[in-house]
């Protein structure tokens, strides 16, 4: 026995590149305690996922000497998740037309040769982790998502409740949370407010998919608290949009100037900097974070908040 209970329904996929299995994956785990994301003592994934079907376990294996890319789902939605594993791991994806112009990026493509951009084909899942990661630090954003999955969620499917591993709230529970539930959980009205909104449209945002990510971002920056940051989040991870740029961030513009001029960055420099990739400019910092390039953290940091609400003018 693996450790995996009843076998739930397989799947093995021949990918025509040596796909990085892991590293493509990671991008949709949110911070290191994370409850919809495990990846077990032998190297493999699992994670927790709510789709139009139904809840989910997905449990990823990359054999690489194979060749493969071994899959196991359980629950409702395991046939749409196993269906969508070659998105999810960046078949659709392509570098054709992207020139990296920069020797610091055409060693960084260098290195990363087999790097691709997966897409979820999942809205909601993206877009609340996104709004709760607005205007805060990453370990408030992180403890206020891993404390709304707990109290809200429900435990994935099959093997994936022996693994602690969990399943975002839906929408028609995220609805009626009320607002001093949010504020327990360190989330403060303005986020608590778009969450909330978001859930009570997540049936016609979820066809959105059907648009494309362009206009997927016009019909989302019509709900109030939701912003440009907030888009491009949700476009890398449930389109794989190579555009999307996370504008508005508090390191994207000052690592990418720093890493390919030698001075940091703010959000309009950096977009003009990277006007000449697109429609591809989101692959840039995608490049510098890969080569684990970064301005030197010698000035003060965001302090997590003490207090809610809380005034903070930054990204959304």
């Amino acid at each position: 026995m693996d450790g995996t209970g009843s076998t739930g329904e397989q799947r093995v996929w021949r990918p025509d590149w040596p796909c990085p299995v892991g590293s493509v994956m990671r991008l949709h785990k949110r911070g290191g305690g994370d409850p919809t994301y495990r990846v077990d003592e032998a190297g493999r994934t699992w994670r927790g996922i709510r789709t139009p079907e139904g809840p989910a376990t997905l449990l990823v294996e990359a054999r690489p000497a194979l060749g493969e890319v071994h899959a196991r789902a359980w629950g409702p939605g395991a046939t749409w998740v196993l269906d969508g594993l070659p998105a999810l791991l960046g078949a659709e994806d392509s570098w054709e037309g992207f020139e990296p112009r920069h020797p610091v990026l055409a060693e960084a493509r260098k290195h990363h040769p087999h790097a691709r951009l997966g897409r979820t084909g999942l809205l909601m899942e993206a877009l609340v982790p996104a709004i709760l990661e607005q205007k805060v630090t990453g370990q408030e954003a992180f403890a206020g998502f891993r404390m709304l999955v707990h109290r809200y969620g429900e435990r994935a499917p099959g093997p994936g409740a022996e693994r602690r591993l969990w399943v975002q709230p839906a929408p028609t529970v995220l609805r009626r949370i009320p607002s001093w539930e949010w504020l327990r959980m360190h989330v403060d009205h303005a986020r608590s407010r778009a969450v909330v909104t978001v859930a009570r449209v997540a049936d016609s945002l979820e066809r959105a998919i059907e648009v494309g990510p362009v206009e997927a971002e016009r019909r989302l920056r019509t709900i109030p608290g939701i912003g440009r940051w907030t888009c491009a989040e949700v476009r890398q991870r449930t389109f794989g949009d190579p555009d999307a740029v996370s504008f508005g961030d508090y390191h994207v513009a000052k690592d990418v100037g720093w890493a390919l001029t030698g001075t940091p960055f703010d959000d309009a420099e950096l977009e003009a900097y990277l006007e000449p990739w697109r429609p591809q400019r989101g692959r840039v910092p995608a490049l510098v974070a890969m080569a684990g390039l970064h301005r030197p953290r010698h000035g003060a940091r965001m302090a997590p908040r003490t207090h809610l609400p809380a005034s903070v003018t930054r990204r959304v």
